[in-house]
């Protein structure tokens, strides 16, 4: 059998669970909500540091003379670097103290999106964008062990959609912030400035919640483990490997949109970035709506079909891909505009389902890696290369709208492979998930 079925008889437990008086983590209490409410703000926070320059990047190209291939470049060296640095963050994470990781975490990223405003050459701008992916790292691994183990399985959805509601409020806020300061001052290095200030707040904030005890392999049957033991251990659960394939597939469909969507626009409109910005969150804060939705729906239809964790995402990415092919058809105007905002709402419904189900399958000494693992695998097999891509295809095209708009259709169709990935996985989801028996995770 696999590494990680966990058997609770033969778990070494700790001195301080339930049996011995010690408090439950996953009690859903006061506890819990702080867990999930600072997590959240820093997640928006997190987005609204990635997205920023998204929106500024037309006018950052015309001041300091880059190509769209350069441009292109610092976004995939800023995703490739949280890529490379997510598994060994979410590995120390999940062996030392998921408070302080992520509030030293938050705190390094939010001072190094100040100094990629600072940057006045290409490498001025790109060092710090990439410290900026370092520090960004390992948060959501790091979130999502805490805010699972913070709550029932039963719950699961329902939190992971309110925690994921941070990714398209905070691409919202990005952009639609980052475009209005953008203009306003007359510099598009004064959103990055601004951005740093809740970051660094939240990540200190992060330092006086509750943390949940930290698990050595020595307490989960197998022994200790080290980064590539553990690994392998992931990867021996056929349905987490499904998933992690087609997370990478559906983030080059996503990641190419919120990349090169302001752009796109201002393209297609001749605008911009503040209008750009607007128009782009729009879709953004309509996203929040799926991932509610999804949250909600993925934990009934899971009491019902056990495969339905990850069925929902099969569904929900091929939809969005069709939806986003059309609205690049169209020019993100009129039905297309519209497409566009039905795009954000139904891809964002699949990502509580996947959140959840990369931790329904694991133990909880690889809770934090799983997600991990996802993160680093969902840039390295697609999403990372994207934004880079394009900018090569649309520079051999001419460097206008007509070969930006080819390139983007083309990763748009990641969302029906990514749908694929998500059905085939979805038949060995229930017993991978009945292999992990309940284990008592509590508080320090």
């Amino acid at each position: 059998m696999p590494d990680v079925i966990l058997q609770k008889e033969k778990i070494k437990m700790p001195r301080n669970t339930r049996e011995t008086g010690g408090r439950d983590f996953a009690a859903g209490d006061i506890h819990s909500h702080f867990i999930l409410i600072i997590f959240a703000l820093l997640y928006v926070v997190n987005y609204m540091d990635r997205q920023v320059l998204s929106v500024v990047q037309e006018a950052m190209k015309n001041d300091l003379g880059f190509s769209d291939t350069q441009v292109g470049t610092i976004q995939t060296v800023f995703l490739m670097s949280i890529a490379f640095f997510a598994l060994p963050t979410a590995f120390v994470v999940d062996r030392w103290s998921r408070k302080k990781s992520i509030g030293i975490m938050a705190v390094g990223w939010s001072l190094f999106t100040c100094l990629t405003g600072i940057g006045k050459t290409y490498l001025g701008v790109l060092m710090p964008r990439m410290f900026v992916g370092v520090g960004e790292a390992g948060f959501a691994s790091g979130g999502t062990a805490m805010i699972t183990a913070a709550y029932n399985k039963k719950y699961h959805g329902k939190v992971m959609g309110i925690f994921n509601m941070a990714i398209p409020t905070g691409s919202a806020l990005g952009v639609v912030l980052g475009g209005y300061i953008s203009v306003q001052s007359g510099s598009w290095r004064t959103p990055f400035i601004i951005f740093a200030i809740p970051g660094i707040i939240l990540g200190i904030a992060s330092f006086f919640m509750k943390d949940y005890r930290t698990y050595s392999n020595s307490d989960i049957p197998g022994g200790k483990k080290n980064l590539m033991q553990s690994a392998r251990a992931l990867f021996k659960i056929r349905s987490l490997r499904w998933l992690y394939i087609g997370y990478a597939m559906m983030q080059i469909m996503t990641f190419s949109f919120f990349v090169w969507g302001p752009s796109y626009i201002m393209r297609c409109y001749g605008c911009r970035e503040d209008k750009a910005g607007m128009l782009m969150g729009i879709v953004g804060m309509m996203a929040i709506i799926g991932a509610l939705l999804g949250g909600v729906l993925s934990d009934k239809w899971q009491l019902k079909n056990q495969k339905a964790r990850l069925l929902m995402p099969a569904i929900c990415s091929s939809a969005a891909s069709l939806l986003l092919m059309t609205s690049y058809a169209l020019n993100v105007k009129g039905i297309g505009y519209i497409s566009a905002v039905m795009f954000g709402i139904i891809a964002m419904m699949s990502i509580p389902a996947l959140s959840a189900a990369t931790q329904e399958v694991v133990p909880p000494d690889l809770k934090s890696l799983s997600w991990g693992m996802n993160v680093l695998l969902q840039y390295v097999l697609g999403g990372g290369w994207a934004p880079i891509a394009i900018g090569l295809i649309s520079d051999s095209l001419g460097s206008g709208l007509a070969g930006l708009r080819i390139a983007l259709v083309i990763t748009a169709a990641g969302g029906i492979l990514a749908g694929v990935c998500f059905w085939v996985g979805a038949k060995s989801f229930p017993s991978d998930s009945a292999r992990v028996k309940e284990m008592v995770i509590v508080s320090e």
